[in-house]
């Protein structure tokens, strides 16, 4: 069965010539007309292919998150808390860091959480100027559900890719974050 689903991603993606194809070489083509270089034009393919990507699992999740009724940035806060182990607990600048939210946007995420009993923040006993976020029990209980969630979707969005190109992608992609990742962009 799983050969199958292998033969029709390939027939999918490959073009007249066997070359494989998406909407971005369409982009990349116009790129090349304008003159753009080969150096420059793998770089923004990068870009777009890794958001396009994105989009694709975040559309994706959205039936399913709206049934516990969490917003991606949501979703998003209730992992990193439960990924930080007992007592599920961080402070809102560290969720901003992990979540790559705004000051802003962590704020009204926590007041939706807070308002929906998934999170509480308390007083740091050791710095009266500073709080934490932490999960309440139903916090941990929703944030595993969701988890197991996305993980079904991420397996059934990317079925039918060889394991090894998805390793190879994830490797890619890593190096490349390791280094633009370092840089600060103001």
């Amino acid at each position: 069965m799983k050969s199958n689903k292998v033969s029709e991603y390939s027939q999918r993606v490959q073009d007249d010539g066997g070359n494989p194809r998406d909407e971005v070489d369409v982009l990349a083509a116009a790129w090349r007309r304008d003159g753009v270089s080969e150096p420059l034009i793998a770089m923004l393919e990068v870009g777009k292919r890794a958001q396009r990507v994105g989009l694709l699992l975040q559309q994706a999740l959205r039936g399913g998150l709206a049934e516990y009724g969490l917003t991606y940035a949501e979703l998003e806060v209730l992992t990193i808390l439960r990924r930080a182990g007992e007592p599920y607990r961080l402070r809102p600048s560290e969720l901003t860091k992990s979540a790559l939210l705004t000051s802003g946007g962590t704020s009204n995420v926590l007041q939706r959480l807070q308002k929906a009993g998934y999170v509480e923040r308390e007083a740091d006993t050791g710095d009266a100027r500073s709080r934490f976020v932490q999960l309440t029990s139903e916090g941990l209980r929703i944030s595993e559900q969701a988890a197991k969630m996305a993980g079904r979707v991420h397996e059934e969005v990317m079925a039918g890719l060889p394991p090894e190109v998805v390793r190879e992608a994830a490797d890619a992609l890593r190096e490349i974050l390791v280094v633009i990742g370092r840089r600060r962009f103001l």
